[in-house]
């Protein structure tokens, strides 16, 4: 289940993995949820493996109807719910001993007036994804000002160098990539960086917590070390070396059972099987 793209050129990265899928001899399919009638009610698994690529709304429930009918999804529905709902996911990042900002659920800014007073705070819509709809407040009334009609997420605000840290993993590969955020930062490829050993413990606790085995993450370099601020699942990997190989060798060890999540990929390349993404 890939993502409508704008412009509408596909994704280079994904085209390779395909190319690559193809010649080990599956058959893939691709398509956008936004662009086919779709009759939930009787949607069946019509494929061995879906790949989940998509962050819609629409992608997400239809990758839930699936599942329920047994439908193999990498990553798997619950996972990426989990990893979609920032509340959910603050809770698991915390839990797993990660790294991350003090965090509330904000309805009514006037609850978060003394906080606000103390320290700035990042508003961001609780569903949220590439950065939309995020806001700095520094005092009661940017706060106020931030509200909007759906809950939102509100973290304190992390000062960073400037850049921020994109952490993108396959399996147990954890490579890092260095860029400005902007609301568009995620079509830009940024330039690969070293990834630091706390990092990369990071990066894999998050795998772990959460089920997952194409991800990534935001991470900000704070003067007190590294904090993690947002999880995606499967991501672009703009900027990653060599991603489409990578992918494609996790895609392939996954679909014939030689890795589960959390765990190494092994290169496989043995075919016989239908990878479809939804």
């Amino acid at each position: 289940m890939v993502v409508r793209r704008v412009p509408p050129v596909p994704s280079p990265i994904l085209l390779e993995v395909y190319d690559i899928l193809r010649r080990r001899g599956y058959e893939v399919d691709d398509a956008i949820a936004e662009e086919s009638l779709q009759r939930p009610d009787r949607l069946e698994p019509e494929h061995d493996l879906y790949l989940l690529k998509s962050h819609t709304e629409l992608s997400l429930s239809l990758a839930g109807v699936l599942e329920a009918q047994g439908a193999r999804i990498l990553n798997p529905y619950p996972n990426c719910a989990a990893t979609q709902n920032k509340f959910i996911a603050s809770r698991i990042l915390r839990a797993a001993g990660v790294p991350t900002p003090d965090t509330w659920a904000m309805t009514d800014p006037a609850l978060l007036a003394e906080e606000v007073a103390r320290r700035p705070l990042l508003v961001k819509p609780y569903m949220g994804h590439r950065g939309a709809g995020i806001r700095i407040a520094h005092d009661a009334d940017a706060l106020a000002a931030a509200k909007a009609d759906y809950p939102q997420l509100v973290q304190e605000f992390i000062p960073g160098p400037g850049e921020d840290l994109k952490i993108y993993v396959v399996g147990d590969q954890v490579f890092g990539v260095s860029k400005p955020f902007s609301e568009t930062s995620f079509s830009v490829p940024g330039r690969p960086v070293p990834v630091e050993p706390e990092v990369r413990d990071a990066a894999l606790r998050t795998g772990a917590a959460f089920g997952l085995g194409l991800y990534g993450l935001d991470v900000i370099e704070s003067p007190d070390g590294p904090v993690v601020v947002d999880v995606n699942y499967f991501p672009g990997y703009k900027g990653v070396p060599d991603a489409a190989p990578l992918i494609a060798d996790y895609i392939d060890a996954y679909a014939q059972g030689l890795t589960t999540l959390g765990e190494p990929s092994v290169a496989a390349g043995q075919g016989g099987r239908v990878a479809g993404p939804i």
